[in-house]
């Protein structure tokens, strides 16, 4: 997921983006704790498109306040 990318969305798009990394998130510690997870760098992976997209949705809020 790029950052570019993520600007282009309208914060809704990025709410959806982030329920469903949560999901992705939540499944890959499933995975981890009954020994079912094939490649560990998947959890940082989805943390950090999490963190990303929160990123870009703080950004946009901030944005939106100086404006008014």
């Amino acid at each position: 997921m790029d950052a570019n990318e993520l600007r282009e969305k309208t914060p809704d798009q990025l709410r959806e983006a982030l329920a469903s990394l949560k999901k992705e998130q939540f499944n890959l510690r499933f995975q981890a704790a009954t020994g079912q997870l094939e490649n560990p760098a998947q959890m940082r992976i989805a943390r950090r498109n999490a963190a990303r997209v929160l990123t870009i949705l703080n950004e946009k809020a901030a944005a939106a306040a100086t404006a008014e």
